[in-house]
Formats: C-alpha cells, structure tokens, sequence
C-alpha cells in the first residue's frame, strides 16, 4: 500500500511540476510592458515595503529561487533574475513577498522557521530507518521492535505533515502579497497580472501535492500500527 502511495504522489508531482515548467515557458515569452527585469521588481517592492537590508541576488540553477530569512537575501535564478516577463515578475514578488512576511513577523513563516530543525532530524531518522527495514535489520532485532519503529515512524511523518501543512498558508500568502503589490504598482497590467497569477497557482500545487503525500503516508502507517495493534 506504501509503495502505491509513493507512485501515485510521484505521478501527481510529476504532472504538477512539468505543468508548472511549461506555464513558466510559456509565459517567459511575453514581455512585460513596464520592461522591469526580476532583479528591479525584487528591488522596488522591497523598498516599497521599507525593506532596505535584505539583498537580491543572482544564484545557479532553473527554478531554484528563494528567500532565506537567516542572511536576508531574495535568491534568483538567472532566468528570473534578468528575466522581464511575467514568469519572472510572478517569482521575483513571490520571493519578495517572504521577504515582507519576515519584516513583518507573519506568525505562519516564524511557526515553518521554528520547524525547520525538527523537521531536518525526522526525515533523517525516516532515512536511516526505511534503509534498516529495506535490508531487514528489524528482522535481528526481534518481532518486539517493529511497534516501536512504527510509533517512531509515525511521530516523524507528523512532524513532516505538520510542517507541510504549515507551508501552505506561508506560499498561498507570499503570492497574494506579490499578486497584489504587481497590481497596485502597476508592474504589470491585466493581461501579464492574470499570467502571473496562473503561474503562480500552479506553483502552490506543488506545495498542495506534498502536503497531500504526506497526511497520506501518516494515516498508512497510523492504520498499521491499529491494524497491528488489534491484532494483539
């Protein structure tokens, strides 16, 4: 049954994220008639929002931009960064728009950032256990260990839906701060804004698909341990 999540959530992600590449290609051909690049909308709605110590910087990679609270620094791909269309608008002020929620103190980006070290340790003790069930050292462990294992599977695969499902609100709010300053500021007008908002949608699916995987996987594995648990 796991591994039957696993590809169906795989093939959901696929289908998203290639959807997503070709929206973004898509809307990489059409230039912005304000002529703004990634790197100057970034820029504008950062001092627009009184934001003055955060950096805009250029970094490796396709789809690969983001914000990082610990140094301050909206990061985008060279695409996005030199880019002026509305692809590039879409994610320059959707970066921007975590750059607000942190000068801001947006409660649901300070919940996911307090998250983050618990949710690093639980998908490591999820590695280090799926590798000791794959070569069957449960097996030398005795049939006393797998309940355990279990509740410790599952504490973990919480941690990593909680923290899936406290991302939602922090990329859904990103994008309609970004939406919403593009429109007031007029970066974009009607056309380019709903590209950006299609865009940025499909975006968020992917973000929707894994929290999705993961409450899936947690239930699975709640329903072994009452199903085992029964049984005794």
């Amino acid at each position: 049954m796991i591994f039957v999540i696993a590809i169906v959530t795989m093939l959901v992600s696929w289908y998203v994220s290639n959807k997503l590449k070709r929206k973004f290609e898509e809307y990489s051909h059409y230039t912005l008639l304000s002529g703004m690049s990634g790197k100057e909308i970034a820029e504008q709605m950062l001092r627009d929002n009184k934001i003055y110590d955060v950096k805009v910087l250029s970094v490796e990679g396709r789809l690969t931009d983001h914000y990082n609270p610990s140094d301050k620094t909206v990061n985008l791909s060279p695409d996005v960064y030199n880019g002026r269309n509305a692809a590039s608008a879409a994610v320059a002020a959707h970066e921007c728009g975590h750059a607000v929620q942190h000068a801001k103190a947006y409660s649901m980006l300070e919940l996911r950032s307090s998250l983050v070290p618990i949710q690093n340790i639980s998908a490591n003790i999820l590695n280090v256990l799926m590798m000791v069930m794959i070569f069957g050292g449960l097996f030398f462990a005795g049939p006393g260990a797998l309940p355990i294992v279990l509740l410790i599977i599952i504490a973990c695969n919480l941690v990593l839906t909680v923290f899936a499902l406290i991302t939602l609100p922090v990329e859904f709010d990103a994008s309609n701060r970004a939406l919403a300053w593009m429109e007031s500021r007029g970066v974009t007008n009607a056309q380019e804004h709903e590209m950006a908002k299609d865009a940025l949608k499909w975006a968020a699916r992917t973000y929707v698909v894994v929290a999705i995987g993961a409450m899936a996987q947690l239930i699975y594995y709640v329903m072994m341990y009452l199903g085992m648990s029964h049984d005794d």
